[in-house]
C-alpha cells in the first residue's frame, strides 16, 4: 500500500518541515512555507542502479586529469558563455522573462547540433508539436535528427529518451513536468525537485547534455526552490529590454567555465543573430557634441565593450533632490556625486541627478566611476566632452583615480573603433606598450580627469 504523507516546504530554499511555520527555519523568509502532499511508493527493483554507485573512493593523485570534451553548439556566443561548448553529461538551467526568446535560442541550438549529426530531443510541455513546427519553419530549423515531443509525464519522457537515445536533450519547461508517484501539482517544490534530480541522473548516467528551461518570478529569480540552482552544473539567464532587440545571455553559475562571460544576440524575424561586435551596436545612435555624454570602456568577462554613459543635472523643485540611475549602481552614483561635491566643490544639493547607460546595458564594475564623474560634471557645467574620448577608472573617496584591470584590452577596443584619446588611471599605463595611433592621458585624481576632458 502506498503511504500518503503531508509536509510543508519553503518555496525559496526548499527547507522542509513537518508542520506549518510562518517563518522558514532555513532562509528565515516569511510566508514561504507551502503544503505538499506526497505519495510514498517503493521504487522498482530495476531502478536501484540509478542511485547506487559501485565505485570506491580513490586517492585524488591516482585519478587521471584531463580537459572535459566539448560539443560545439554552432553559436559562438553560446560557446563563449558555456566556456568553450557543451560538456556531455552536463545539466544546464536556462531562465528568463516570458517571451524573451529562451525557446527560440534552444530550438536554434538544437538545429545547429542536429546538422552536425547529433541526435536532439526537444520536449515541450507548453506548446504542441504543431506550434513547435511553426517556430521551426520560421527559423529554418528543420532536420531529420531533431525530434520533438509534447509531453509532461516524466515516465513517458524517459521512455522517449530510451527510444531516441539523444546526445542533446531540452526540457521546456521543468515547471510543467510531473512525476505520477507524487501527488502534488506540477511546478510545486516537490515536483520540481524530484524531476530535476531524475533528469540529473539520466544526464550523468547516459552522458546526455540536458537543458532545463525554468520560469522566473516577478523579481527575476528562477521560480521554485533555490535547491534547483545548486543541483545543476550551469545556470544561464537570458535577459534584455522589451524595447530593444538585443538579448544578453549571462552565466551566473558554471562548473565548466567562467561566470563573467556574456553572449549578445539580436532578435530578428528569422530568429536570434549573434552580435560579434557589441560596441558598434551600443554606440550606433550616440550624439556628438552634447554635454553629459561620455563613452566608457567596460569589461564583460574577457570581452571589452564600449557603451555610452549619459548624465542629466537639472534644478530641483523639491527640498530633497532626486537621484536616479538606470543601468548603473545607485550607490556608486551617490558616491561619485559626494566626491564631486566634497573634493571638487560642485554644489548639487539643489540639483536633480539622472544617470543612464544608453541601450539598457548594466554596468556593475568600478571602472565606470570616472566616466560617471565626467558625465555629471559635464552636464552640470553644460560643457560637452570631446566626441572621440573614452574614459575609464575607479574613483576613491578622497578623489583619487585607482587602477583597473585589463587596461590594454580596453584601449585596443577603443582604437579599433576609431577613438582618438583615452583618459585612464596613470597606474594602469605601466607594463604594456600602447598603440601608436591613439593618445593616452594618465590621471591621478578626478580633478585631472575633469581638466583633460572638459577643457
Amino acid at each position: 500500500m502506498a503511504k500518503v504523507k503531508t509536509k510543508f516546504a519553503c518555496t525559496e530554499c526548499g527547507t522542509e518541515s513537518p508542520k506549518w511555520m510562518g517563518k522558514c527555519p532555513g532562509c528565515h523568509a516569511w510566508n514561504t512555507m507551502v503544503e505538499e502532499t506526497e505519495t510514498e511508493v517503493k521504487a522498482p527493483v530495476g531502478r536501484s542502479e540509478l542511485t547506487r554507485t559501485k565505485e570506491k573512493a580513490r586517492s585524488i593523485i591516482d585519478i587521471e586529469s584531463g580537459r572535459e570534451p566539448r560539443i560545439q553548439t554552432g553559436l559562438s556566443e553560446l560557446n563563449r558563455v558555456l566556456g568553450g561548448g557543451l560538456v556531455p553529461g552536463s545539466l544546464l538551467l536556462v531562465g528568463g522573462d516570458p517571451g524573451i526568446g529562451k525557446s527560440t535560442l534552444l530550438l536554434q541550438t538544437s538545429y545547429k547540433l542536429s546538422v552536425q549529426g547529433l541526435k536532439v530531443l526537444y520536449v515541450s510541455g507548453e506548446e504542441s508539436v504543431r506550434q513547435t513546427k511553426l517556430r521551426a519553419d520560421r527559423l529554418g530549423a528543420l532536420n531529420d535528427r531533431l525530434y520533438v515531443l509534447c509531453e509532461t509525464n516524466l515516465e513517458t519522457i524517459e521512455e522517449a529518451i530510451t527510444e531516441v537515445e539523444p546526445d542533446f536533450l531540452v526540457i521546456d519547461s521543468i515547471q510543467t513536468v510531473y512525476r505520477p508517484e507524487i501527488a502534488s501539482a506540477p511546478g510545486s517544490v516537490s515536483q520540481v525537485r524530484e524531476c530535476t534530480a531524475h533528469f540529473m541522473r539520466i544526464s550523468k548516467i547516459n552522458g546526455v547534455a540536458t537543458v532545463l528551461v525554468g520560469h522566473v518570478t516577478k523579481e527575476g529569480a528562477i521560480a521554485g526552490p533555490r535547491l534547483l540552482e545548486h543541483m545543476v552544473d550551469c545556470v544561464l539567464y537570458f535577459e534584455g529590454e522589451r524595447h530593444h532587440t538585443y538579448r544578453i545571455l549571462r552565466a551566473v553559475k558554471n562548473r565548466f567555465g567562467s561566470t563573467n562571460e556574456i553572449g549578445i544576440f539580436d532578435m530578428s524575424e528569422d530568429g536570434l543573430r549573434e552580435v560579434t561586435n557589441p560596441s558598434e551596436l551600443f554606440l550606433s545612435e550616440r550624439p556628438l557634441g552634447v554635454s553629459g555624454s561620455t563613452v566608457v570602456a567596460s569589461m564583460e568577462g574577457t570581452r571589452p565593450v564600449l557603451v555610452e554613459l549619459q548624465a542629466l543635472i537639472a534644478p530641483t523643485h523639491f527640498p530633497s533632490p532626486r537621484r536616479m540611475a538606470s543601468g548603473f549602481d545607485h550607490h556608486r552614483m551617490s558616491l561619485v556625486i559626494a566626491v564631486l561635491e566634497k573634493r571638487m566643490g560642485m554644489f548639487m544639493q539643489n540639483q536633480d541627478a539622472y544617470l543612464n547607460v544608453a541601450g539598457g546595458v548594466k554596468l556593475d564594475e568600478p571602472a565606470a566611476d570616472l566616466a560617471a564623474a565626467v558625465s555629471i560634471a559635464s552636464s552640470l557645467k553644460d560643457k560637452p566632452t570631446r566626441p572621440f574620448d573614452v574614459i575609464f577608472g575607479e574613483v576613491g573617496l578622497t578623489g583619487e583615480v585607482r587602477a583597473v584591470s585589463r587596461a590594454e584590452q580596453r584601449v585596443k577596443e577603443a582604437q579599433k573603433l576609431g577613438f582618438k584619446r583615452v583618459i585612464m588611471p596613470e597606474q594602469s599605463m605601466k607594463g604594456w606598450q600602447p598603440p601608436k595611433d591613439i593618445q593616452l592621458i594618465g590621471v591621478k585624481t578626478v580633478a585631472d580627469a575633469l581638466k583633460a576632458a572638459l577643457e
